[in-house]
């Protein structure tokens, strides 16, 4: 790996940190902000006293992270079908956010009626629950097969069973009209967290694509699924 890929795969690493920094200090300037009850999404609310730059500080810059970790992902394992793909689930979750942040939710973010961009927002959520974790499940399999590591295969298996659980409590707190937010925020940090697993893996883990480690793809080879 020369620095440009170290770089682009460190964006990884640098995603929860954002995430965490960014949705703090965004919750400042929102009186009375709740992070156990309310979505991260309504900080950028129509109507939010942080509609303003919420997503400027939130949803553009994580777009833009994800997409660079997608774009090194795909350059360190590119013998790999199956790393490409989850690297283009990535850029795809990079997207989705970015549109979260183009198409804010309506006020509450729970409308009777809602507005197309609370629909656009919805379904773009939707292809970043979707696209995370399927990336996740990919390198179950890939674990194993590229770097290795029996360990990060059952942390990318634990990652998925936690991602599905804790969207299944987000369903059961809008029902019970309480824990949303604390539930939503378990969830998305399941999933990069093991965002930087996996970017922390491909910098410092064996690969069996890399010349010099315990397998080698020739020319000759076909490419590693």
């Amino acid at each position: 790996m020369n620095n440009t890929d170290r770089a682009l795969l460190g964006s990884g690493l640098l995603i929860p940190v954002w995430l965490f920094i960014g949705v703090f200090l965004t919750s400042l300037g929102y009186p009375g902000y709740s992070h156990v009850d309310q979505a991260m999404s309504q900080l950028g609310a129509t109507g939010a006293p942080t509609h303003g730059y919420s997503a400027w500080v939130n949803n553009f810059p994580l777009g833009l992270l994800f997409a660079l970790f997608a774009l090194g992902l795909a350059r360190r394992f590119a013998g790999s079908r199956l790393a490409l793909f989850s690297a283009a689930l990535i850029l795809l979750h990079g997207l989705a956010s970015l549109a979260t942040g183009l198409f804010a939710c309506d006020e509450g973010c729970a409308p009777a009626q809602p507005s197309i961009s609370q629909h656009l927002h919805n379904a773009a959520g939707l292809v970043m629950f979707l696209s995370l974790t399927l990336a996740s499940a990919v390198w179950c399999l890939l674990g194993r097969r590229l770097l290795l590591s029996p360990a990060f295969a059952g942390l990318c298996g634990l990652c998925v069973v936690l991602a599905i659980t804790t969207v299944a409590l987000m369903a059961k707190a809008v029902a019970d009209g309480h824990g949303f937010g604390l539930y939503q925020r378990l969830n998305y940090g399941v999933s990069v967290i093991w965002v930087a697993a996996l970017a922390w893996a491909s910098l410092r883990g064996r690969s069996a694509t890399s010349g010099g480690d315990a397998v080698t793809v020739t020319a000759k080879q076909p490419p590693i699924i």
